[in-house]
């Protein structure tokens, strides 16, 4: 390994650990959160995923991860945390996807066609844990719960996830343009 790539390396190795030090510190002690159990909305929960998205699969799989992790640390109900963990689905797919398409962020339509993707992807792992968790007997389901489950955890999630995505592509095209880090090829 030539000192350049091991220089490489090294940066993107430090990089993913302020990333997964931020991914559990957000849902801990950010002041904007909604608990609307077995929802959640913490302003920019999402932000070093989507990050590390723009890394790789294995740095944003990692991230994910430990924003699940995040949640159980701050105290949130066990579901809510479950639903932290399966961020790693839209998380790593995201990844992937990147790695092979990355003009899929240049264009604001496809920008937002592809947040759309990964925000659903990430409702429907939600929606799935929670309906899972509850409908198994860690919780009670009560009448018309299934309304709400979409709602809010669905719908509420697709939302959440879309602007945290936005919020982390403008973060990470501020920091290129600064040269702090090189998210994107240019």
């Amino acid at each position: 390994m030539s000192l350049s790539q091991n220089k490489q390396s090294i940066q993107r190795l430090t990089l993913t650990a302020l990333l997964t030090a931020l991914a559990i510190l957000i849902p801990m002690v950010m002041p904007i959160k909604v608990v609307l159990g077995p929802a959640s909305y913490t302003l920019a929960s999402h932000l070093p995923i989507v990050l590390a998205i723009f890394m790789g699969p294995a740095p944003a799989a990692f991230v994910a991860l430990a924003s699940g992790i995040g949640f159980f640390l701050a105290g949130f109900p066990f579901v809510i945390g479950l639903r932290g963990l399966s961020h790693v689905f839209f998380a790593t797919f995201g990844a992937y996807y990147f790695q092979k398409h990355p003009g899929v962020v240049d264009k604001l339509t496809t920008r937002t066609a592809f947040s759309f993707v990964l925000a659903f992807i990430h409702a429907l792992a939600e929606v799935v844990v929670v309906y899972l968790v509850t409908g198994l007997g860690a919780g009670t389901l009560a009448a018309g719960y299934f309304t709400p489950l979409f709602v809010f955890v669905g719908l509420g999630g697709i939302v959440h996830g879309m602007v945290d995505f936005e919020l982390g592509y403008q973060t990470a095209r501020a920091l290129d343009k600064a040269k702090v880090v090189s998210f994107f090829k240019n």
